[in-house]
């Protein structure tokens, strides 16, 4: 999809605030533990490049990545840093991860074994570098017994073509009040450590909601992700344990302000009509852009006036009732500050019932990106 840069609307991204973030964090860690920024999904919809760029000002020494592409894109930029993809990728691709010096996740042993074919079969002079994913409690990916991840790793040893570099889990539950299953993950993640013959160079457990309220004395890195981004990972459960810097404002402007009479039907299907003689401001931004038909009751921010989404969101425009004329090109805030008032990626969640990484990932590619700081 093209960038519509020739419209006001703009996703505003302040590198500072993601350096700030990752430095805090980076500034608790225990001596001799890493920090790899998570750069999924273009950054959480921040941009790879830009938050990757500014995740290094802050401290980190390696990336997270969810595929063998966005690892790629980020060693063609020119980092060189260790990239772990978080997933295991296409066995006839794993010649493209070892020439950009890309770590892979396995998590079991029918794809090892088919790597190893693979690799041998093309006489590779690197070994892929691997890490082993064990599933503690997620059900997604990995290993579920120390038996079949010790012979995984014994496998890994005996070849020629793959290098055994990491070892990790993922905890489903880091960011509720309630650490019952956290703890079972835990103890079986140590499981899985005390039956390995030997560890290897990285082993890690903790995301964002780990790393802010658990005290984890297990491995020497932690896959930091939306908390560097400025976002509670928890939502509303629990209190972050140090402030958090939103990095993204969502803005615009008002393209069109009229009056309608009362009784005037607004947006497809008339599901909002004036009750009196309102003031009506459109706004170029809609669905296709990520800002979904839910959001029609939200408000956004005007000249500090919590202004209400009336109508249907659009594919392309929303309309917002207004307390009085404002002029064309008035700044529309619909993420972020506007004089003095606030709001949040979290609130935007909520209106929609769901969480603020959904929120931030599903803003539109049309949607300009611009980097402040």
């Amino acid at each position: 999809m093209v960038v519509a840069w020739h419209r006001p609307t703009r996703a505003v991204i302040h590198t500072k605030a993601i350096t700030e973030n990752v430095k805090n964090e980076v500034d608790r860690l225990p001596k001799g533990k890493e920090l790899f920024a998570v750069v999924k999904a273009n950054g959480y919809g921040h941009g790879a490049i830009q938050t990757a760029e500014a995740a290094v000002a802050g401290g980190a020494s390696g990336f997270c990545v969810s595929n063998l592409d966005e690892g790629i894109e980020l060693r063609e930029a020119g980092f060189t840093q260790p990239i772990l993809v978080l997933n295991m990728v296409p066995i006839d691709a794993l010649t493209l991860a070892v020439a950009h010096d890309l770590s892979i996740t396995v998590g079991n042993q029918e794809w090892l074994n088919e790597a190893a074919e693979f690799l041998s079969d093309r006489g590779i002079n690197h070994p892929l570098s691997l890490h082993l994913k064990v599933d503690t409690g997620m059900g997604r990916i990995g290993f579920t017994t120390p038996k079949d991840a010790v012979s995984a790793v014994t496998f890994i040893q005996h070849s020629s073509v793959l290098h055994w570099e990491g070892i990790y889990t993922h905890f489903s539950t880091a960011d509720q009040a309630d650490d019952t299953y956290w703890k079972l993950q835990q103890k079986r993640f140590i499981e899985m450590i005390d039956a390995m013959p030997e560890l290897p160079r990285y082993i890690h457990v903790s995301n964002s909601a780990t790393a802010l309220w658990h005290d984890e004395p297990i491995g020497n890195m932690i896959r930091f992700g939306v908390a560097m981004y400025g976002l509670n990972p928890s939502g509303h459960a629990l209190a972050e344990t140090y402030p958090l810097q939103p990095a993204l404002e969502l803005v615009s402007e008002l393209i069109q302000v009229k009056q309608l009479a009362k009784g005037e039907g607004i947006g497809y299907g008339k599901t909002y009509t004036t009750s009196e003689a309102e003031w009506i401001g459109t706004i170029p931004i809609g669905y296709a852009d990520g800002w979904l038909r839910k959001m029609q009751g939200f408000s956004v921010l005007v000249e500090g006036n919590f202004c209400e989404i009336v109508g249907r969101v659009c594919m392309d425009q929303i309309m917002v009732r207004l307390p009085h004329e404002f002029s064309i090109g008035t700044k529309v805030t619909l993420i972020g500050k506007n004089h003095g008032q606030e709001v949040t990626m979290q609130a935007v969640a909520d209106h929609i019932d769901t969480i603020h990484y959904e929120v931030a990932c599903v803003l539109g590619t049309r949607i300009p990106r611009e980097y402040q700081d």
